[in-house]
């Protein structure tokens, strides 16, 4: 499905980052090691590395990879990219930053898989970003999956990072731009927490 959907010339979810990261972008340090989840056509990848992050991506659709790493040419930065399949992936290293940004292709059971290896990717005293729809969004019909239950609540980002540093967990609505994929009036959610140092 993932790769019938990035197999066409246009960036389906346009060249320039997700809002969010443009909001958040005080956290993007550079020469810190960053790990985007799912980043597709790589427009977040690209958008951190030019902040002087140093990037590896996980993507499973090959033509997303290719428009991924046009992008980064263009731009004149390197990131590393990985094929994988992120519910079968080892997740072996750890980073200073870890984003998935609208990376709701799964429920609940598979949700809580991808979760723990995210959890474990960050370094200790680094951060989790995440950005997705909140289930109102099947409401406004303006992107994201079909299913509510693969979507966000502030009570389920909260309980899967107990006993993380929450620094911002919150639901809001805002008219989105971001290619034909996501266009219009959007129920979002963002959560950025920090990883114990001693955990």
């Amino acid at each position: 499905m993932w790769e019938e959907r990035f197999a066409t010339p246009d960036y389906v979810f346009g060249r320039a980052p997700a809002v969010f990261l443009t909001d958040h972008v005080d956290l993007l340090t550079p020469g810190a090691t960053a790990l985007s989840v799912a980043d597709g056509e790589g427009r977040n990848s690209v958008f951190m590395a030019r902040r002087g992050m140093r990037v590896t991506v996980l993507e499973y659709a090959p033509s997303a990879i290719a428009k991924a790493k046009a992008l980064a040419e263009e731009s004149g930065v390197e990131v590393t990219f990985r094929q994988v399949d992120v519910l079968a992936h080892d997740w072996p290293d750890t980073y200073d930053l870890v984003a998935g940004i609208f990376i709701q292709f799964v429920g609940p059971k598979d949700r809580a898989v991808l979760f723990d290896g995210m959890k474990r990717s960050v370094a200790p005293g680094g951060l989790i970003m995440l950005h997705g729809y909140t289930p109102k969004q099947i409401e406004f019909g303006t992107g994201g999956p079909s299913d509510p239950a693969n979507m966000y609540t502030e009570e389920i980002l909260r309980d899967a990072f107990d006993g993380w540093d929450i620094l911002e967990c919150r639901a809001y609505e805002r008219e989105l731009r971001e290619g034909k994929g996501h266009a219009g009036r959007s129920a979002l959610i963002d959560l950025v927490a920090r990883r114990p140092e001693d955990g």
